[in-house]
């Protein structure tokens, strides 16, 4: 039987001492999991090793941790799969989900950080005028839309290892934003503008987010956070047409001009046209205060007065303009559900000796 070493991070508040890495040897068989490794360690080694955990079936999100620097739930991950990951193939290092303050060991608040961010968008519908008289009648597309969020078990792995919050720890984050969409896309809902409106106002809001990807790598569920959010952000700007204070719509349509018209981005016409243009009254004032960074590029070298006043367009910017008409020329946006759809005669994986068998056999 195989043996690994794991390296857990150690913290006792009651002690004054500060965190330190504590190394376990344990005896399992590869496929079982990070959590089961933990929990024989705290059974033969030591009884104080403070983790989470209830369910160890994937559902219930208690066990999320970081597992070799990223976040996930300890009873998903494979010890043999966890070991291959590490840089020495044997030593699997453990630590609490960042982002979060930390209780004991690998346990952390959840409440003070991720439940607290939950709370602030409203997790409950809000339905306006008067009850039907029997149930409400959702319509199918409507809850494709909603079911990749609705998959969300609350494990607060995005929340973890979102980078964003790290930098502003006021982000609302993925995980309440993501939930947020739950009830911005459901027809049941009759406060979507209310709901949008305070979102994109929020200067900690949808416009926060900086799309580096790490909630969707680390959602154990496909949920994709980074998704919802961006299908918030078009809700707001284009269904309800939303013009926040925080100039995250416009500056959105800016990049998307900028691209239509040179193919690539130019970055210097970027800052002034998300505020109306060079010479706009809102632009002034936000060019102004932008010299302290532009003077020194300037005096290195690494921007130049030619490039930043012309901006060569690509030579196949036909191309370009043909993917703009192909999208603005559609009569509805196609909002594509990564999480469910997929085809009826698309092929299952079969075993050795099985026939082909179809998605719904």
């Amino acid at each position: 039987m195989p043996e690994y070493t794991l390296k857990i991070r150690r913290y006792s508040p009651e002690t004054g001492d500060a965190a330190y890495w504590e190394e376990f040897k344990v005896d399992l068989e590869g496929h079982r999991s990070v959590l089961e490794g933990i929990l024989s360690a705290r059974a033969t080694t030591d009884g104080s090793i403070g983790i989470r955990c209830s369910c160890r079936a994937a559902i219930c999100g208690s066990c999320a941790v970081r597992i070799n620097g990223k976040a996930d739930l300890a009873c998903h991950h494979h010890l043999d799969h966890a070991a291959a990951e590490s840089p020495d193939g044997n030593t699997i290092t453990v630590e609490p989900m960042g982002n979060m303050p930390i209780i004991k060991d690998l346990i952390v608040d959840m409440d003070a950080v991720h439940w607290k961010k939950i709370q602030r968008v409203t997790p409950w519908l809000l339905p306006e005028g008067p009850e039907p008289e029997r149930e409400y009648i959702v319509p199918h597309e409507n809850m494709v839309d909603v079911t990749q969020t609705m998959a969300c078990i609350q494990c607060g792995a995005c929340v973890s290892d979102c980078l964003s919050m790290e930098v502003d720890p006021l982000f609302i984050g993925p995980a309440a934003l993501a939930k947020a969409y739950r009830f911005v896309g459901d027809p049941r809902d009759g406060q979507q503008y209310e709901r949008l409106k305070d979102l994109a106002e929020d200067p900690h809001g949808i416009y926060d987010c900086t799309h580096c990807f790490m909630c969707i790598e680390a959602c154990p569920k496909g949920v994709a956070p980074m998704s919802q959010i961006m299908r918030l952000r078009r809700v707001a700007g284009s269904d309800q047409k939303i013009n926040d204070r925080n100039n995250g719509y416009r500056h959105e349509k800016a990049f998307v001009k900028n691209i239509e018209k040179y193919g690539t981005l130019h970055e210097a016409n970027l800052l002034p046209d998300s505020y109306g243009g060079k010479f706009h009254p809102r632009a002034i004032p936000v060019l102004a205060g932008s010299l302290p960074a532009i003077v020194p590029a300037l005096l290195r070298g690494k921007v130049t007065p030619a490039k930043a006043l012309h901006h060569h367009k690509l030579p196949d910017q036909k191309q370009i303009r043909a993917i703009y008409d192909t999208v603005e020329g559609r009569d509805s946006r196609n909002e594509l559900n990564l999480y469910i759809e997929g085809y009826e005669d698309e092929p299952v994986l079969k075993a050795a000796g099985e026939e082909e068998r179809g998605p719904h056999s």
